[in-house]
């Protein structure tokens, strides 16, 4: 048995694991292969996962809904386009354990916030934040929608992750310091690209700026190199298809007290398409 194993069995922290944008075909496949063997070798008893980008690299369809719970997903979360795929919505609207942005309209469909229990009886809490700047879909202030949400979530449940999908790195370093000892987790989502920035704030709040994307890394964001140079040198418009190649699974893995909610340790993993899993912090 690996040793994280038998550590996690005889502690009482809860281990989380987050992962960032899935992209494509590729970034699904990644998931669905290395997803089990990660659970089981990393002793994981939750995992959150951002699926914005799992449809072509736009949304979420619900066939793919239904293989992310099939390859076991535990918690789903969306950014801004969580409503490119309009056959999603009965799914948002129905599902416990998928999540749009916290700070839409009150009228939007799906929940504001998702809760899992795992097999040892905690209570795991996730929401999902859309930034305001230099984002296209509009949204109402997510400070005031994060504050608003956690006001209201169930009192046993202490341990909760906040999934904010936004563009600049100063909004989402604003947002870990607006929840620094209220939540167990910020973690970052959107840009692509993972950053070297993950720490416990003083509080006992976990942070990282972006765990970057699940996807093809050979590539730029994910899409075609030669698609998006093409665009960029020529101003021509080009079809922007998702990659194939340098395929990586990118997340934390987040360890907390269950009693009081308070991460211990972050830690940045990555798996590649070989099939190694490595920390990298």
């Amino acid at each position: 048995m690996n040793p994280d194993a038998i550590g996690r069995k005889l502690g009482d922290q809860v281990r989380l694991l987050c992962i960032g944008d899935i992209v494509g075909g590729p970034g699904r496949r990644v998931l669905a292969g290395q997803l089990p063997r990660l659970m089981l070798d990393r002793a994981i008893d939750c995992n959150i996962v951002n699926v914005e980008n799992a449809a072509a690299g736009s949304g979420l369809t619900p066939p793919m809904y239904d293989q992310f719970v099939k390859c076991g997903v535990h918690l789903m979360t969306l950014g801004d386009h969580v409503y490119r795929r309009r056959d999603i919505i009965p799914v948002l609207e129905k599902s416990d354990r998928i999540v749009r942005p916290a700070n839409l309209a009150p009228g939007a469909p799906g929940r504001e916030f998702a809760v899992w229990e795992t097999s040892s009886g905690v209570r795991v809490a996730v929401l999902t934040l859309l930034g305001r700047m230099y984002m296209r879909m509009a949204a109402d202030c997510p400070f005031r929608a994060a504050d608003r949400v956690l006001a209201v979530l169930p009192p046993d449940v202490k341990t909760v992750v906040v999934d904010f999908h936004a563009e600049t790195t100063s909004e989402k370093i604003a947002m870990g310091w607006h929840l620094d000892g209220r939540v167990t987790a910020m973690v970052g989502t959107h840009t692509h690209i993972p950053t070297a920035d993950e720490r416990v704030l003083p509080g006992g709040t976990a942070y990282i700026t972006d765990m970057g994307m699940t996807g093809p890394y050979d590539s730029v964001l994910g899409r075609r190199k030669d698609r998006v140079l093409s665009a960029m040198v020529t101003s021509v418009p080009a079809p922007f298809d998702v990659a194939e190649g340098d395929v990586r699974l990118c997340g934390v893995i987040i360890e907390a007290d269950p009693a009081t909610g308070r991460a211990t340790s972050i830690e940045r993993v990555r798996v590649d398409d070989i099939g190694s899993a490595t920390g990298v912090g």
